[in-house]
């Protein structure tokens, strides 16, 4: 029995309401709703635990607890207790990350037991657009990567992940998990480039994908194109196909110092609509 308001690890059974909650904020929550549809809320598919919180008796908060932590919904009673449960626990995640709000208190509340963090990206802005670009001609040269041009496009993604997030992926495993995660993008046609003589010059991928949304990610232009306009004519091609394909709302987000990228999203026809937050450790 249940008290009123109380946190919980969900088990299998609990899928329903747990896609209820995550559903509810479609675009926000698309990273962690595709995971869910894939794996069910079985830690070990999963990949970490989800948290519930109930009010009344009713899952009415998330928060997902793997190589990141995730705030769902999250209401200021439900921060409270998922912060005290991760004190509890202690830090296994790499980041903490979701909608600024929820996540900039469960960061004051973590970082006295938790703390210092390598980097704190207090707003990211939250971009989405539901139309192919009417501005900005897809550039024909983009499309998706083959299966058989992962020698290709791996240089590239290292590249872009260690510029965004300070670290290089091939640290710890050599890049074993990071190439399997770009190997599952490239075979299940999420991930788009442009190539030329055997060199990626832009490169993007559709990171998440529900029925109701989908998530852009990776966008990266090789430094000596960068200043030509590819990061935009090059979204607008992945935009199209992530419209045409895979959901009718395509988001993702940005820091909020990388003005050019920023003022490039929003030529092509992505508006702001929140923000989110991410702490790095």
């Amino acid at each position: 029995m249940l008290t009123q308001t109380t946190t919980r690890v969900l088990e299998p059974a609990d899928l329903g309401a747990a896609l209820a909650v995550l559903e509810s904020a479609p675009v926000e929550n698309a990273f962690v709703t595709a995971r869910v549809r894939i794996a069910g809320l079985d830690p070990w598919r999963l990949g970490g635990e989800m948290w519930g919180w109930y009010t009344e008796g009713r899952l009415t908060s998330l928060c997902y607890s793997g190589a990141n932590l995730v705030p769902i919904c999250a209401t200021p009673e439900a921060v409270r207790a998922f912060a005290e449960r991760a004190r509890r626990i202690g830090r296994r995640c790499s980041s903490i990350v979701g909608p600024a709000g929820p996540t900039a208190e469960l960061w004051r509340l973590l970082e006295p037991s938790w703390g210092p963090a390598r980097d704190v990206r207090a707003h990211q802005p939250l971009m989405v657009a539901e139309e192919p670009s009417a501005t900005v001609a897809p550039d024909p040269l983009v499309r998706r990567v083959r299966k058989d041009e992962m020698d290709v496009i791996m240089p590239a993604c290292v590249a872009m992940f260690t510029e965004e997030v300070g670290v290089s992926p091939t640290a710890g495993d050599g890049g074993l998990l990071y190439q399997a995660r770009v190997a599952e993008l490239v075979g299940s046609g999420r991930s788009f480039a442009r190539i030329e003589d055997g060199k990626v010059v832009f490169k993007a991928e559709i990171g998440a994908a529900t029925r109701q949304a989908c998530q852009i990610q990776g966008v990266w232009v090789a430094p000596e194109h960068r200043g030509k306009g590819l990061s935009e004519t090059g979204m607008a091609a992945v935009l199209q196909y992530a419209l045409a394909d895979v959901a009718p709302v395509v988001s993702l987000y940005v820091n909020d110092y990388n003005t050019p990228a920023r003022a490039a999203y929003r030529r092509v026809g992505f508006r702001e609509t929140g923000a989110f937050m991410s702490v790095l450790f």
